[in-house]
């Protein structure tokens, strides 16, 4: 095996494990917002911390790692330079990124969060529905996104 193909390879093989690393953290981020006691504040307080620590151990550095090891495998492998479903997932890729740093990875969400519990409950059910929402919406994006490497349709970019 040449190292240009071996390092094709070893980017893929990062690239589909920190995928799976994203969708077990946002699923695990969805489901434990969903079983959240919000009138209990301490347990409340602790799904937060739990939340926070996936999204900051796991889900970021995984998102990440896909990140980066998807934009060197487009600029490593050929074909991919002019296949368009590359860079649409790139582009989505890029968008879970940065929704998902607004969204769960966010400190000062997590304090808006925490100060809505204690004073508005109102307030807080409404962040929180919107926050489930969105995860959702990122995980159906990260679905896509391995769609698109499975099916690689044939959406094709002329660069020069």
């Amino acid at each position: 095996m040449t190292g240009r193909a071996w390092w094709r390879r070893t980017l893929k093989a990062l690239h589909e494990l920190a995928a799976l690393g994203v969708g077990g953290g946002l699923a695990a981020c969805l489901v434990i917002g969903i079983t959240a006691n919000i009138a209990a504040p301490a347990e409340f307080a602790s799904a937060r911390q739990a939340i926070a620590a996936i999204a900051r151990y796991l889900l970021l550095p995984s998102l990440a790692l896909v990140l980066v090891t998807g934009l060197l495998a487009i600029a490593a492998t050929r074909g991919y330079h002019d296949a368009g479903w590359a860079w649409v997932k790139a582009l989505l890729g890029i968008g879970v990124f940065e929704a998902t740093l607004f969204t769960v990875g966010a400190s000062s969400r997590q304090a808006e969060l925490a100060a809505a519990a204690v004073t508005d409950p109102g307030l807080l059910a409404s962040l929180l529905h919107s926050e489930r929402n969105t995860l959702m919406l990122l995980l159906a994006l990260s679905v896509a996104n391995v769609l698109l490497a499975v099916w690689r349709p044939k959406l094709m970019i002329k660069i020069r």
